[in-house]
């Protein structure tokens, strides 16, 4: 992959220091994008990815901002309409999973994280970005794309009930959002990554759930983010409240 050069609208990209969130932000740099690297702990992580972008010639500014955090996410767009060009993009990527295990076992404060994060951060990060792509409010328009997951089809029972009920809300966020922003420039969509090799795979029996895949394989990261380019292009201009599953056939 080749930058562009261009840069000249920003994306953020939530979760943004490992994995499919990482991936993402590479890709969409070379896409021409000038990237937001959101990361909530994992410093050292975000800078080797900003420092791989800016190696290939990319533009990108990590930021750090807990997105469950109201306040937190306040300033972290105050810093992109101080420092980065117009924002245009949002990949609102940041979550966990559930402990694994059964619902009923599932603790208080483990079951308000897995909401507080992968919920209410959604919305919080989306309503901020929405309003600065909104035409009426002066925005030049936008892509949205919220990374969620088949397990709300699934419902990953006695694994992730808690993480999979948080995913059928990403998908509503996007029906929504979709309808709702459709006359303001700013289409929305849901990427559905399916078994991919990541920190939220870990402790899990990966022979088991591969039996599940017609393609019988792990995904990889690189072919989320290309399917995230896609969504965020040009060439998905008529795409809008869609879910793109990219799963293996699962």
């Amino acid at each position: 992959m080749t930058f562009d050069g261009s840069a000249e609208r920003t994306v953020l990209v939530t979760g943004g220091s490992r994995g499919i969130g990482a991936a993402i932000a590479e890709r969409l740099a070379c896409d021409g994008w000038s990237v937001a690297l959101n990361y909530a702990a994992r410093a050292a992580a975000a800078d080797a990815v900003a420092d791989r972008i800016r190696e290939a010639g990319g533009r990108v500014r990590t930021i750090r901002a807990d997105v469950s955090d109201a306040a937190d996410v306040r300033g972290l767009f105050a810093e992109i309409d101080r420092e980065m060009p117009r924002l245009e993009g949002l990949v609102n990527n940041a979550g966990i999973a559930s402990p694994l295990g059964n619902f009923t076992d599932i603790d208080d404060a483990a079951m308000a994280r897995v909401v507080s994060i992968n919920v209410t951060g959604a919305m919080l990060v989306a309503r901020e970005a929405a309003r600065r792509m909104m035409r009426s409010r002066g925005g030049a328009g936008g892509v949205i794309v919220n990374l969620g997951s088949p397990a709300f089809r699934l419902g990953n029972p006695g694994e992730l009930v808690a993480y999979a009920t948080t995913k059928g809300a990403i998908a509503s966020l996007t029906i929504g959002l979709a309808r709702e922003l459709g006359a303001e420039g700013v289409r929305v969509n849901t990427l559905a990554p399916g078994l991919i090799p990541t920190d939220m795979a870990e402790g899990r029996d990966i022979g088991k759930l591969l039996a599940g895949v017609p393609m019988g394989r792990l995904g990889a990261v690189e072919e989320v983010a290309e399917a995230a380019s896609w969504l965020m292009s040009e060439k998905a201009g008529y795409v809008s409240g869609a879910t793109l599953d990219v799963t293996g056939g699962r």
